[in-house]
């Protein structure tokens, strides 16, 4: 049977397995609901296990040390991204990416749940940095292989598959978390290890009957001579890594400082390089020019926002941990469990925001006003939890300041995440669609790069500069993109 043919069958007879949809999403979303299960339940305690000294079970790493390779960790895992769509589009295919991706993601966390060095915890890192390259873009993009390009259950099986994803992030915290904290960090990583095993074996048993074809071929394939150039560059890499690690660790050139400064770096050049390639490409028109230029403000201020918004599993996560009351109403608190705010938000508040804009209409903020509305809210949250340490100086503070601060960020995520994917899709060049997707993920990866550098200086004498600084700055920068705003929809050339 030929894929037309296939295709007509799919179009004509549709799926209607899972909530209506396609049972292909049924694999879908438990294969991500796991997957996101071990990655923030990982999360909830990393920092800790970091931090904490050796006698509680952690590494006994300095705190402005660990907060950094969080920060770092966190770039990476969105650059690699871009590696893991690569392959799955020219060698793996998704499938067998999302496969793979998820076997290194498990294997990370049993490193990281065997007790050893801080070898092994580097091992894990590596793995799982690999790992969620290969999955996370390409479960998403398998999501959209199940529906026909005229099916109109398409975005709503997208809101089904990211409701999985806030599910296991809300989950994860609570009981990665709770282990972690009040039994033992390795015990904690090795229940997130079994929920990506779930997520595999969902994945593994019911891929076949389930997804059918989808994601099992190469969209753009190499040739066999680019797979042997291809091949030829990647050992050549590994070798001169290999050398380059061999030689600069023992000479005290490569250290934790030197490697945050070049992932720092490559943050901030690698989404350049993309802005001036396809500005400067003869594939985009003069029309795709001008958008290019009113998508760079838009991806400033979301590179701001996400700055503040991921310092949740950073300087938030370590406020919890030192600054907060662990007791409240006769119950004692995890300092992970506040990490389980976000998605519970989120999944209460994203089909209401989704409810306000369809009711405004074409009364609605355009799209720099609702990223200028993003950066106030960013900005709000950082000032809100200053205001408690500066009341009450070293005291606990009560934990409610800090649901109030988590609670502010997220309202500026929802007017700026989902209209920052939506926007990218409208205002990329029709010959870097693809590309100018990887480029808004680079937002949150230029973010934390820079979130690296900047996390050393938060201690408990600067709290108080450190959250009024940056929390200013995002507020500054709201009032700016308000301002320019017309300016900027002017250069959108007719995109609303």
């Amino acid at each position: 049977m030929t894929g037309e043919k296939k295709q007509k069958i799919v179009d004509s007879v549709p799926q209607k397995g899972f909530f209506g949809h396609p049972k292909g999403l049924f694999t879908l979303f438990f294969t991500e609901f796991w997957e996101r299960f071990s990655y923030y339940g990982m999360r909830a305690i990393l920092v800790f296990y970091m931090y904490y000294e050796v006698s509680n079970g952690g590494l006994g790493l300095p705190e402005s040390t660990a907060l950094a390779i969080m920060s770092i960790y966190g770039s990476l895992v969105y650059m690699s991204g871009i590696i893991g769509g690569w392959l799955a589009d020219r060698i793996l295919g998704t499938s067998r990416a999302l496969l793979y991706g998820g076997i290194l993601i498990m294997f990370g966390h049993i490193a990281l749940a065997i007790p050893g060095s801080i070898t092994l915890f580097f091992v894990s890192m590596v793995l799982i940095v690999l790992g969620t390259g290969l999955l996370k873009p390409n479960v998403s993009t398998m999501v959209g292989e199940i529906y026909s390009e005229q099916d109109q259950r398409r975005d709503a099986g997208f809101s089904i598959f990211y409701m999985g994803i806030n599910l296991g992030g809300f989950l994860a915290p609570l009981i990665v978390g709770t282990l972690g904290t009040e039994y033992n960090f390795h015990l904690g990583f090795g229940v997130a290890a079994v929920g990506m095993f779930c997520g595999l074996m969902v994945y593994i048993f019911t891929r076949k009957k389930n997804l059918g074809l989808a994601g099992n071929y190469v969209g753009n394939p190499l040739s066999p001579e680019e797979k042997k150039k291809f091949t030829k560059w990647m050992v050549l890499a590994a070798i001169v890594v290999i050398v380059l690690i061999a030689f600069t660790i023992p000479m005290g050139l490569l250290t934790f400082d030197t490697f945050i400064g070049l992932i720092g770096v490559l943050g901030i050049l690698i989404p350049t390089a993309y802005f001036v390639v396809m500005y400067r490409s003869p594939k985009t028109t003069a029309v795709e020019q001008s958008r290019i230029i009113a998508y760079i403000p838009l991806f400033i201020a979301s590179v701001m926002f996400w700055a503040i918004q991921e310092q949740g599993s950073t300087i938030l996560a370590n406020y919890a941990d030192q600054r907060t009351q662990l007791q409240f109403a006769g119950f004692d608190i995890s300092p992970a469990w506040f990490q389980s705010l976000n998605p519970l938000f989120i999944i209460f508040l994203a089909p209401l925001f989704a409810w306000l804009w369809v009711k405004l209409g074409d009364r609605q903020p355009s799209v720099p006003k609702k990223f200028s509305l993003g950066l106030l809210f960013a900005g709000l949250s950082f000032i809100v939890i200053l205001v408690p340490g500066a009341l009450s100086g070293d005291a606990l503070v009560n934990p409610l300041w800090l649901v109030l601060s988590y609670f502010i960020v997220v309202l500026g995520e929802l007017c700026l995440s989902p209209v920052g994917l939506s926007a990218t899709t409208k205002l990329a060049p029709a010959a870097f669609s693809a590309q100018t997707m990887s480029l808004w993920f680079l937002s949150n990866a230029a973010a934390q790069a820079i979130n690296a550098q900047i996390v050393k200086f938060y201690t408990d004498e600067t709290e108080t500069l450190y959250f009024g600084i940056i929390g200013g700055s995002a507020l500054v920068l709201s009032l700016l993109l308000f301002l320019l705003s017309p300016v900027i929809q002017k250069k959108m050339q007719g995109i609303k």
